[in-house]
């Protein structure tokens, strides 16, 4: 971790052009992902006057030392559903919606299916669990979790294992559900992804809420950026893009009337001006020095003047579940 303003914690995933994109930068902008604090250090470099920073976990925080001796930063601890309640008249919003390489790395957050801990993978350390979870959940919710926010197509068989594991002794560890899950799939080719990964990340999520709050995080993005602010988000897999590209479409008046046949819907006036028509990814020496940044799309949009609106889910393609029995 740095311990100064010149000397970055980590590197900032397509930081290069959402810079370009939103240039110049200045005045008040808020970080709303902080994490190790790489995009709140390069916006200051860029020219932000102030960067608010914000992050549910607490832990961030307290490794934070550097950002908290910076006048030209505010750190708060929220989530960034909040962030309306945060601040408002903004000149920009930043969200990276990568789990921090500082989570990831820290084997007791449960986050990890290549080191062992506890399983627990809450951002916030307060809630439910994975644990609670894993174990807890029925059959059909499991399948649903790892089917529906992780898109594992060996879903069902994945949770029945779960459920006769647990029923033996309780699944409290991410080793033992990375090896369970190994045990159900077939072994994955060299270059592949580990079997497990999207299982993890499913729960995760389900864990996390983060398709809640991303979808609410987004309403409040809006609301709080002032006329000529920019919004720019950085997604790590596919619903998450798919919900910001089409949230954006839909505040940006391209979402168009359902076939040809329909007649001409009366649109509001946009709220959003899209900036970047097609996702920004990441060049070849980016993915060289930051593999991490191989699966980054980048979307920015600046506000116009248009009053803020209710967002309709069903049209973002946020994925929904019943609630967990």
């Amino acid at each position: 971790m740095g311990t100064t303003d010149d000397t970055p914690p980590h590197i900032p995933v397509l930081i290069g052009p959402l810079i370009a994109a939103c240039s110049p930068i200045s005045g008040t902008w808020l970080d709303a992902t902080f994490g190790a604090g790489g995009y709140t250090q390069r916006l200051l470099a860029a020219g932000a006057d102030k960067v608010i920073g914000v992050d549910r976990d607490p832990a961030v925080f307290k490794m934070a030392q550097w950002a908290a001796d910076n006048p030209a930063i505010t750190l708060v601890e929220d989530t960034f559903s909040n962030l309306d309640t945060i601040a408002s008249d903004l000149d920009g919003i930043v969200l990276d919606l990568g789990v921090s390489s500082m989570q990831i790395d820290q084997a007791e957050r449960g986050f990890s299916f290549m080191r062992d801990g506890p399983l627990d993978m809450r951002m916030g350390q307060e809630g439910q669990s994975a644990a609670d979870i894993v174990n807890e959940a029925d059959e059909t919710d499991l399948a649903d979790i790892l089917y529906i926010y992780g898109e594992e197509r060996a879903s069902r068989r994945i949770a029945r294992k779960i459920v006769e594991q647990r029923d033996r002794e309780p699944i409290t560890t991410t080793l033992r559900l990375a090896k369970l899950i190994e045990g159900c799939l077939p072994r994955s080719k060299q270059g592949q992804s580990h079997p497990a990964t999207r299982s993890f990340q499913a729960i995760r999520i389900a864990v996390n809420d983060e398709y809640g709050q991303l979808a609410e995080g987004l309403e409040a993005a809006e609301r709080a950026l002032k006329p000529g602010g920019y919004l720019a988000i950085v997604t790590f897999h596919s619903v998450e893009d798919r919900m910001v590209k089409r949230f954006l479409q839909q505040r940006g008046g391209g979402m168009g009337n359902a076939n040809r046949y329909s007649p001409v819907l009366e649109t509001e006036k946009p709220s959003f001006e899209i900036i970047t028509k097609k996702a920004k990814a990441a060049d070849e020496d980016e993915v060289a020095q930051n593999p991490r940044s191989r699966s980054a799309k980048l979307r920015v949009a600046r506000r116009t003047d248009a009053p803020a609106g209710a967002l309709d889910r069903s049209k973002i393609g946020m994925p929904q579940l019943k609630a967990i029995r």
